[in-house]
């Protein structure tokens, strides 16, 4: 009996989660060995930025904008402390909602967040006329947050800083305002934080379409 109850405990990390930490971290050691390869060809850069670039190995071809970058982009990290960020707030807010949701669900959430993401980010590099690869599985773990705050509102998460509790509903809504505001401000530059918010909102319209909320409610 007790086996049986053994079984039934929810994993630590089950498969996506298990997978996405996996493949981050190979791909963060292959840019210790071909970061300029790596980030000219599957970094997410802007609309029309196709030419030669002057980078820390010299002048680099750059591709431009490629379709696939809005996935790829994802896997690509800026440094150790980004990869260990994203990576940890993956597993802390990824495995309860994988549990939640399942496998399939879960992955499809997590890459239309990664995309959503991208795709704001495209947007805002456009206006901004600069000429900058955006990497990061930032978006995709912004949209998991969001999803985290959604489906478990009233689960108490501790603060680092102040070492205060709080509710994961005002802990998102808090987030979130703080990344619009820095995003407007111009506040922590060289941080996509409109592409976080683009995470958050495709993760919140793939939420409201999941359970045929407004804007997808049924008529």
């Amino acid at each position: 009996m007790q086996d049986e109850l053994a079984d039934q405990r929810p994993s630590l990390l089950p498969p996506v989660v298990t997978w996405l930490l996996v493949i981050n971290g190979l791909i963060f050691l292959a840019q210790g060995v071909a970061h300029s390869p790596l980030l000219m060809n599957f970094a997410l850069w802007p609309l029309g930025s196709g030419g030669s670039v002057l980078t820390t190995d010299g002048m680099q071809s750059v591709p431009g904008f490629q379709v696939w970058q809005l996935v790829t982009y994802g896997f690509l990290h800026g440094g150790t402390l980004h990869l260990f960020l994203n990576m940890f707030a993956l597993w802390m807010f990824g495995v309860p909602l994988e549990h939640r949701w399942g496998s399939r669900r879960f992955l499809t959430y997590f890459l239309v967040c990664v995309i959503g993401a991208g795709l704001i980010q495209l947007v805002v590099a456009s206006q901004a006329g600069e000429t900058y690869p955006t990497v990061g599985a930032s978006g995709g773990v912004f949209g998991i947050l969001l999803g985290f705050g959604m489906l478990f509102p009233n689960q108490r998460l501790m603060l680092l800083f102040p070492p205060i509790p709080i509710k994961a509903k005002y802990f998102v809504i808090f987030y979130g305002a703080f990344e619009l505001w820095a995003g407007i401000t111009g506040t922590l530059a060289g941080i996509a934080h409109f592409a976080h918010l683009g995470g958050m909102l495709f993760g919140f319209l793939m939420i409201q379409y999941w359970s045929r909320s407004f804007p997808f409610r049924r008529i």
